[in-house]
C-alpha cells in the first residue's frame, strides 16, 4: 500500500523509515529524525534486546524488531518507504535478501565506511537495485552503540551519496532533502571513486592516529610525564583511535587496497621528513612544513554559508538516465555546497533541475563544465526570504 506524504514533512518526505542496526549512527539517525521530523514513523531493527527496549524507551523508535521477527516484514510490506542500513557491512547480504525476498520496492540507502563490498551485494541481491543508493556520514564518536547517539550528530558533518546513472532523480532528491534536514551538507561521489577518497580523509587518518598512540605508549614507562603531556592537543589530534577495534578492524580489511596504498604513500611522505633530517636540509624540511601549513590553513574552519548569498542554478534538462548523478557530482567537485535540488517536470520527458547552492565552491568551474558536459545553465541570485527550506 502506497503512503502518502504528509502535509508536514513536504513532498519529498518519507513516512515509514526502517533503521536496521542501532548503533551510534543508526541510533542518532533516528533520534534526529525524531526532533525533526516527530511525524515518521520510524522502526528500529537490532539484534540485540536491550539496544531495542532502549530504542523504544527514548522515543527514537515506535516499533522494534529483531532481523527475524515477522513484525520487521509486516512493517517492509505495509507501506515502508526507505530502508536505512546502518548495522556492520558483513550483515548486508542477510538484510538484502531479506528485502529480496519480501519485493520490497522502496528506496535503500546505508552507512557503510566502504561501498565496493556493499554496492556488489545490493546489486546482486536486491529486487529493484536501481532504487539504492549508497551512503556514508562522515560523523562518529569514541562512544559506540545507542549510549553514543545524539541528534545533533550530523549537524555541520558531510553525507556523502553515490547516485549513479541508473538512480531515479526523485531518489536523490528525496534523500537530499532528508539529509540536510538533519543539519548534514551532501556530497555526491561517484560510487566507485568513494572508497579511494574516504582512505586518504578517513580510514589512513585513524591507523595513523593508532601509530601516535602506540608510539607514546612506548615511551611512557620511561618518562612518566609522558602521558601527562599527551592530555592536551596529542589527545584531540588522536581521539579517533579510542574508536571500536572491531569496528575499524572490519573497515580496514573492506577497504584493504586502497587503505594499503594510502598507507604506503604514508610511508614514503615521512620518510620525505626523515631523510631531510638525516640530510640536515634544514631548507627542505621548511618547505615540506610550510606545504602543509598552508594546505591546512586553506580548509574552512567550518561550515557557515551566508543565507544572504543564494545562488539558484536552472538546468534543463531531457529524459535520460544519470543526469541528477552527473550535475551534483560535478558541483561537489569543484566544492559548491546544494542547499536544495527540486526538478520542476514540463512534459513527460523533459524538467529543469533547480539547485539552491551557499556561497561556496567555483561557481565559475561550476559553469565550465556544466556547459562542458552539454548542459544549458543559468544563475540567477536568490535572497534567502524567497527560499522556503532556508530558516
Amino acid at each position: 500500500m502506497e503512503q502518502v506524504p504528509s502535509a508536514d514533512q513536504g513532498q519529498n518526505g518519507f513516512n515509514r523509515i526502517a533503521v536496521v542496526g542501532f548503533g551510534l549512527v543508526g541510533a542518532s539517525f533516528a533520534a534526529a529524525m525524531h526532533e525533526k521530523h516527530p511525524d515518521a514513523r520510524l522502526m528500529a531493527v537490532d539484534i540485540d534486546g536491550p539496544t531495542l527496549a532502549s530504542a523504544l524507551g527514548r522515543g527514537w523508535a515506535l516499533e522494534a524488531a529483531t532481523p527475524d521477527d515477522p513484525a520487521f516484514e509486516r512493517f517492509v510490506r505495509d507501506g515502508c518507504d526507505l530502508v536505512l542500513f546502518a548495522a556492520p557491512a558483513a550483515a548486508a547480504e542477510e538484510c538484502f535478501a531479506r528485502l529480496a525476498a519480501w519485493d520490497y520496492a522502496g528506496i535503500v540507502t546505508d552507512t557503510a565506511s566502504t561501498k565496493a563490498h556493499i554496492a556488489q551485494q545490493a546489486a546482486a541481491l536486491l529486487p529493484h537495485p536501481e532504487n539504492y543508493v549508497p551512503g556514508h556520514p562522515m560523523a562518529g564518536s569514541e562512544v559506540n552503540g545507542i549510549e553514543g547517539a545524539r541528534a545533533d550528530l550530523f549537524e555541520g558533518a558531510h553525507w556523502i551519496l553515490c547516485p549513479d546513472a541508473d538512480t531515479p532523480a526523485e531518489h536523490f532528491t528525496r534523500l537530499h532533502e532528508l539529509v540536510t534536514s538533519l543539519g548534514a551538507r551532501v556530497i555526491a561521489l561517484p560510487r566507485e571513486d568513494h572508497d579511494a577518497a574516504v582512505a586518504v580523509v578517513s580510514h589512513v587518518p585513524h591507523v595513523v592516529a593508532a601509530s601516535l598512540v602506540q608510539l607514546a605508549c612506548r615511551h611512557a614507562d620511561d618518562q612518566q610525564a609522558l602521558m601527562r603531556l599527551a592530555a592536551g592537543g596529542f589527545k584531540d589530534s588522536t581521539r579517533v583511535a579510542a574508536g571500536s577495534p572491531k569496528l575499524w578492524c572490519g573497515i580496514a580489511f573492506d577497504n584493504a587496497a586502497a587503505l594499503g596504498a594510502g598507507l604506503a604513500e604514508m610511508q614514503d611522505i615521512i620518510g620525505s621528513f626523515a631523510d631531510a633530517l638525516a640530510r640536515g636540509d634544514r631548507e627542505g624540511l621548511t618547505a615540506l612544513l610550510a606545504e602543509a601549513a598552508e594546505a591546512r590553513r586553506a580548509l574552512p574552519a567550518a561550515w557557515v554559508p551566508s543565507t544572504e548569498k543564494l545562488l539558484e542554478v536552472r538546468i534543463p534538462m531531457t529524459d535520460r538516465p544519470g543526469v541528477v548523478a552527473e550535475v551534483t557530482t560535478i558541483a561537489s567537485s569543484v566544492g559548491c555546497n546544494i542547499q536544495s535540488i527540486e526538478i520542476d517536470h514540463i512534459t513527460e520527458d523533459s524538467a529543469v533541475l533547480s539547485l539552491v547552492l551557499t556561497d561556496e565552491g567555483d561557481v565559475g568551474q561550476l559553469s565550465v563544465q556544466l556547459i562542458g558536459a552539454g548542459y544549458a545553465v543559468s544563475f540567477s541570485p536568490l535572497a534567502a526570504k524567497e527560499h522556503t527550506h532556508v530558516e
